[in-house]
């Protein structure tokens, strides 16, 4: 059974920085070979695409409304993916969830593409 935790979501001001973590488990699930993506969902909008890390972690992409802002990383070793959070605003408000498209190089946008996902962490930013 695969599973994905995150974990450092909390309550800050605007202009703060926050660091996600995400660890996978689970005997059947390739983290090496898995595209690790990060999304979000705030309250009344649909879920949507933040960040994502290829395998070895040489290509990242990310949302317009965070670039510049976030930094998404890997470490193969313990199977994590992390969100680095700076600058943050109100609007990045949202429960944010990591996601692994498995068995696939590219980076893919879409939430359907994700075959497995954690069960969310909130990030609440003050004004």
């Amino acid at each position: 059974q695969v599973q994905l935790v995150e974990s450092g979501g909390g309550f800050l001001q605007a202009g703060g920085s926050l660091s996600l973590s995400c660890a996978a488990s689970g005997r059947a699930f390739t983290f090496s070979r898995s595209v690790m993506g990060w999304f979000r969902q705030a309250p009344g909008k649909e879920r949507e695409f933040v960040a994502a890390i290829t395998w070895t972690g040489d290509t990242t992409y990310y949302a317009d409304s965070v670039k510049g802002r976030f930094t998404i990383s890997r470490d193969n070793a313990k199977m994590t993916v992390y969100l680095l959070m700076n600058s943050l605003k109100p609007e990045d408000t949202a429960v944010y969830y990591c996601a692994a498209d498995v068995g696939q190089p590219r980076i893919r946008l879409s939430e359907y593409e994700y075959e497995y996902w954690g069960q969310g962490t909130q990030v609440t930013v003050s004004s």
